[in-house]
C-alpha cells in the first residue's frame, strides 16, 4: 500500500517536471533520514513493480522525484512516532478505519485472482502481439537551456568538437542529457518533430524550442518498436482484466449481501434495482 501511494506520488511530479534528470546514489544508498538509510534498490523496486509509471518515465525520470517522497514521508513517519501520536484516540480510530478497508482491498484482490487464469493471460497476450503495430523509436540526448542565443553558442562549441555530455553538464537544466528510448507521440511536438526528422548519429543544427526551452538533440539509435514480451505485457494485461472484473464481483457480493438502509425520514430505502424501475 506504502509501495503504491510512493509511486502515485512520484508519478504526479513527473506530470508537472517530465524531464527532470537522476541522482547517483552513494554506495546504494540513495538517502538517509535520521538514522534511517533509503537505499536506491528499494526505490528501483517500487519503479519496476509499477507498470504504468514505467510506460511513462524511465527510472533515471522518475529517480530524483522518489527521493523526495520517501525522505518527506519517512521525516514525517519520524516526526509522527516521536510525538506519541500512535497512542492517540485519533490514530487508534483512523488505524480501525484502515484496517478495514485493507481487509476489503485483499479481500477483492484475491477474488479477482481466483477469476485470472495464466491460460486467459496467455490468449490476450497472443491478441496483443497479433495486433501490434510497430512504429519508430529514437534513442537521444538534449541540451536545454532558457534562451536561444545560449543554445547557439552551444551548437558552435560542438561544431568545434568539444563533447555533448560535458556540455550538457555545464549548462544544460538537466545534468544527465540522456533521454533512453522514446517514440514521437512521447515528446512535446516541437521536440519529437524536428527529432524524427534526424537520422543516428546527427546532431541538431539549430535550436529547437518548446515550452521546456531550448533544446539541442542528439540522436543516438533509430529503431522500430517490439512488442512487449509476455513477461512483461502480463502485469498490464492482468490489472486490464482486474478492472474489468470487478463490477461484476462486486455486484455478486452486494446480490448475496442482507441489507437494510433507510432513508433520513426512516422509510426503507429503495434498492438499485427498484430505484432503476421508477
Amino acid at each position: 500500500m506504502k509501495t503504491q501511494y510512493l509511486a502515485a506520488a512520484v508519478l504526479s511530479a513527473l506530470m508537472l517536471n517530465p524531464l527532470s534528470a537522476a541522482a547517483e546514489g552513494k554506495d546504494g544508498v540513495a538517502a538517509v533520514v535520521g538514522e534511517e538509510k533509503i537505499t536506491v534498490d528499494e526505490i528501483r523496486k517500487t519503479y519496476e513493480s509499477a507498470p504504468q509509471l514505467k510506460a511513462q518515465a524511465t527510472f533515471e525520470q522518475f529517480y530524483p522525484q522518489a527521493v523526495a517522497v520517501w525522505v518527506n514521508g519517512e521525516a514525517l513517519q519520524q516526526a509522527a512516532k516521536k510525538s506519541g501520536v500512535e497512542s492517540s484516540e485519533e490514530y487508534k480510530q483512523q488505524l480501525e478505519a484502515i484496517k478495514n478497508d485493507l481487509a476489503g482491498r485483499v479481500f477483492l484482490k484475491q477474488e479477482v485472482e481466483k477469476r485470472i487464469s495464466d491460460n486467459d493471460v496467455k490468449n490476450l497476450y497472443n491478441q496483443y502481439k497479433k495486433n501490434f503495430k510497430s512504429q519508430k523509436e529514437m534513442s537521444a540526448r538534449h541540451i536545454l537551456v532558457d534562451d536561444e542565443d545560449t543554445a547557439e553558442d552551444i551548437i558552435a562549441k560542438l561544431d568545434k568538437g568539444e563533447d555533448f555530455n560535458e556540455l550538457a553538464k555545464k549548462y544544460s537544466k538537466e545534468k544527465n542529457p540522456n533521454l533512453g528510448y522514446f517514440t514521437k507521440q512521447m515528446m512535446v511536438p516541437e521536440f519529437g518533430e524536428a527529432a524524427f526528422k534526424m537520422k543516428k548519429g546527427e546532431v541538431s543544427e539549430k535550436p529547437i524550442k518548446s515550452s521546456f526551452g531550448y533544446h539541442i538533440i542528439a540522436v543516438d539509435d533509430v529503431r522500430d518498436t517490439k512488442p512487449l514480451t509476455e513477461e512483461q505485457a502480463a502485469p498490464q494485461i492482468r490489472a486490464r482484466m482486474a478492472q474489468e472484473l470487478l463490477p461484476s464481483i462486486v455486484g455478486d457480493i452486494m446480490s448475496k449481501a442482507k441489507i437494510e438502509a433507510y432513508q433520513l425520514d426512516g422509510k426503507p430505502m429503495p434498492t438499485t434495482a427498484e430505484a432503476a424501475d421508477k
